[in-house]
């Protein structure tokens, strides 16, 4: 793998920046350390270990991974044998056994939904007796604790006492001294591990014993007495007492891990790669990227999903600017892409997220790619991006850049990547496309996959039938001038370097003559480009629209087809219990009859009157069957075999609710009835003619019976409350009210004329007031202005 292409492409950035989600160093470490493989079968293991790890934090993502503590040298000291490892390093061995324990038991918890991450489980090595025994025997201060051993802990309580006995002798000789030789605010102190006590120079001869340090001027000596001496030697035989036990418990400690080092190294290396694990998982979540999927190098399928540069996604939150995504295939028999168009169209970005996403994907990184991304596994990746100009060799940029050419055209093969930025620049351009045509030829011959950027119409020209390269470009937004870094395959793009310079408020004159140098092929190439542009918008936006309407339709057919479910369950629950309802009666009228039968056969027996006895058998079906009968309000609707004809006038019964009104007005097949308050215009069908002794209530008074929508079609309703007086309309309107939503009308249109306002004043106040009502307001010009009121019901 090219080094030159990892650091043009910035793969060690990326990789610091994935290293930063470690929680260790050496999981840092392992990070940067990480290379492209061409190794299939082992990137696909390992993607597949990256994968789980991203189930596992995104299952647990508040689980964080215990410290891994670098144990390196301690474990090199313990394979030499006969090692005593220090405090520090026994601690750190606790600290590994109880990260090493705190990893297995999580994995342990998940073992079934995580098998990819069984190898790290099985190196993962626990022995809690050792951990104990470490944990209160050093501590993270380097310190052997007094629960090390009891030896120690009464070695350390005797010497606890030695220093108590020391500096109260001490302090008692102070007390003993002349004043002329002591310092004041004289006390105990301690110098070279001895105790001593302060006094005038002069006293030295008088205080005898050994003077261990003197004041800055001399004046005063710290001197340690005779009285001192003994106690001391005392203090000092048990600090050496101390040490050997030390040092037995340290050895003792270091021979109990030493036949299990390579256990320990194993438990080492498999939590910082765990470490290293969590660190990608982490970042390919971040990315919101997939796991890809690896052909071996040279396969036809390479397609990109959805890629974004991992730097721009890095730096995403702190510019606040979404990264946009590209696809990129390249179909069997393509084998090089030549991208164009506008110098900020992001081309660069292009090439590089390009072969980030290839030689992250081949160093065990999850790339920022969506789903069915398929990417071929490279033996070499080459780059040729930027400005290469090396002042230390002597080399100018062009030269710089053919350097790169010359070893790239010689190492690539058919299992190689290629990526050339701007190619043909920084020389003639007729000797520069000539090259760069040759380069791509040879490139194509040599079965490189190769991806270049190029703003020379040589190149654009070479895409045809055969000749394995494809012309590709990145979209720019003419309007606002800027690039949307959406690539689109079969086509080049348009240079826009004249409208760039129009819109930086370059001199029109200047413009109007430099499009009047441009050859006429060329201009008709960039407008045939421009209306190829302005026409993929275009269809991009209905696109966008129909599918909108798509969605919008697939919903309704689904809403339709949910209530037409409903509907018919509805049937079916209605006929059961009609069926139902019709064998109760039927019971019950079997029931009555044999009742009646039983009475006329005890009154034959008895001789009693026969003739009573039928009657009453004969009221007793009779009323039974007036029982059974439906009632008024909820007719079964029966179709009339032969309804004669309606007429203005005519008295009639509907058949839904059994309501009576008057015939209005008859036309095309309905009828506008007045029932009650309300008008009602309704199919002919639906309606049942009134005989003579039906025309009217008894009473003369009209009828105000109830009454539902028709289910043959749409109900316009209205009541008519003009010659009312004020105090009368509200019981009239309450009533209509009532009527319209037990009949689930969603709209009533009220007639209360415009007169003084009074009716209308009153009508409002009621619908503000009324829960039922949604809305209401005065009637359009084809309704009766503001002498109608239009109620919307819930």
């Amino acid at each position: 793998m090219s080094r030159h292409a990892l650091e043009v492409l910035e793969f060690d950035r990326v990789l610091e920046r994935v290293g930063r989600r470690a929680a260790s160093d050496l999981g840092r470490a392992r990070i940067r350390e990480l290379t492209p493989s061409s190794d299939v079968p082992a990137l696909r293991r390992e993607l597949a270990r990256v994968g789980a790890t991203m189930r596992f934090v995104d299952e647990k993502p508040s689980w964080a991974m215990p410290p891994i503590p670098d144990v390196r040298s301690a474990l090199q000291q313990l394979a030499a044998g006969g090692a005593v490892l220090e405090p520090l390093e026994l601690h750190a061995m606790a600290v590994l056994l109880a990260s090493s324990r705190i990893a297995a038991s999580e994995l342990d918890a998940r073992e079934t939904r995580y098998e990819e991450l069984f190898t790290i489980r099985e190196r993962l090595y626990t022995d809690r007796a050792t951990e104990e025994l470490l944990d209160r025997s050093v501590d993270a201060d380097g310190q052997v604790l007094d629960t090390a051993s009891r030896d120690l802990r009464h070695i350390r309580d005797r010497m606890k006492g030695a220093h108590t006995r020391i500096v109260r002798q001490l302090e008692a000789y102070l007390r003993t001294l002349p004043e002329r030789y002591l310092v004041g605010d004289a006390s105990v102190s301690i110098r070279d591990g001895r105790y001593v006590i302060p006094i005038r120079r002069e006293g030295k001869g008088e205080v005898g014993g050994i003077v261990h340090d003197e004041s800055h001027t001399g004046a005063t000596l710290f001197v340690e007495p005779p009285v001192a001496i003994d106690l001391m030697n005392q203090l000092r035989e048990l600090e050496r007492e101390e040490a050997r036990e030390i040092r037995r418990i340290l050895g003792e400690l270091s021979s109990r891990l030493a036949p299990f080092r390579d256990s320990l190294a194993g438990a080492s290396d498999a939590l910082v790669e765990l470490d290293s694990l969590l660190a990608r998982a982490r970042s390919a979540l971040a990315w919101r990227a997939t796991v890809p999927d690896l052909a071996e190098a040279g396969a036809p399928t390479f397609r990109i999903l959805q890629a974004r540069h991992p730097l721009l996604l890095e730096s995403e939150d702190a510019s606040g600017k979404p990264v946009v995504p590209f696809d990129l295939e390249v179909e069997p028999g393509e084998r090089a892409l030549v991208v164009s168009g506008p110098n900020t169209g992001g081309k660069s970005v292009f090439l590089k997220a390009t072969g980030l996403i290839a030689a992250l994907a081949q160093s065990g990184v999850v790339p920022p790619v969506g789903e069915g991304t398929v990417l071929p596994v490279f033996d070499a990746i080459f780059a040729d991006i930027g400005d290469e100009q090396s002042i230390t060799r002597s080399l100018s940029t062009f030269s710089a850049h053919l350097a790169n050419l010359a070893d790239l055209v010689t190492d690539a093969d058919a299992r190689s990547l290629v990526l050339i930025d701007e190619m043909g620049t920084g020389t003639d351009p007729a000797e520069g496309a000539a090259l760069a045509r040759a380069v791509l030829e040879e490139l194509v011959a040599r079965g490189a996959l190769t991806v270049v950027s190029s703003h020379l119409g040589e190149l654009k020209r070479l895409d045809g039938e055969g000749t394995g390269i494809v012309n590709a470009s990145l979209q720019f937004d003419p309007d606002r001038m800027e690039p949307t870094y959406n690539l689109v395959k079969g086509r080049p793009g348009r240079s826009y370097g004249l409208a760039i310079a129009r819109r930086l408020g370059f001199p029109p004159a200047v413009l109007d003559k430099a499009e009047g140098f441009l050859e006429s092929g060329e201009v008709r190439v960039e407008d045939l480009l421009e209306r190829l542009e302005r026409k993929e918008r275009d269809a991009e936006r209905q696109t966008r629209e129909l599918e909108i309407e798509r969605s919008e339709a697939a919903r309704l057919r689904a809403e339709v087809t949910e209530r037409e479910r409903t509907l018919r369950a509805a049937e079916r629950s209605a006929e059961e219990r009609a069926r139902e309802e019709a064998r109760r009666v039927l019971m019950e009228a079997r029931a009555e009859v044999e009742q009646a039968i039983d009475e006329v056969r005890a009154a034959a027996r008895s001789d009693a009157d026969l003739e009573e006895a039928s009657h009453r058998a004969r009221r007793r079906v009779e009323e039974a069957a007036r029982r059974s009968r439906p009632k008024r309000g909820t007719p079964a609707r029966a179709k009339r075999s032969n309804p004669r004809a309606l007429s203005v006038g005519d008295r009639v019964r509907v058949h839904a609710t059994g309501a009576k009104g008057a015939v209005l007005e008859v036309r095309e097949g309905r009828a506008l009835v007045e029932v009650g308050a309300l008008r009602l215009e309704l199919p002919l069908d639906d309606l049942e003619p009134l005989g003579v002794g039906d025309a009217k209530p008894p009473d003369g008074r009209r009828s105000a019976g109830g009454w539902t929508g028709p289910t043959g079609g749409p109900v316009r309703t209205e009541v008519d409350l003009r010659g009312l007086r004020v105090d009368e309309l509200d019981t009239e309107l309450m009533r209509v009210l009532d009527q319209a939503v037990l009949e689930d009308l969603s709209e009533v249109r009220i007639i209360h004329g415009k007169g003084t306002g009074a009716l209308r004043q009153r009508v409002a106040e009621l619908l503000a007031g009324d829960a039922r009502v949604v809305a209401h307001r005065m009637g359009g010009p084809t309704e009766g202005g503001a002498g109608v009121t239009v109620v919307t019901l819930r």
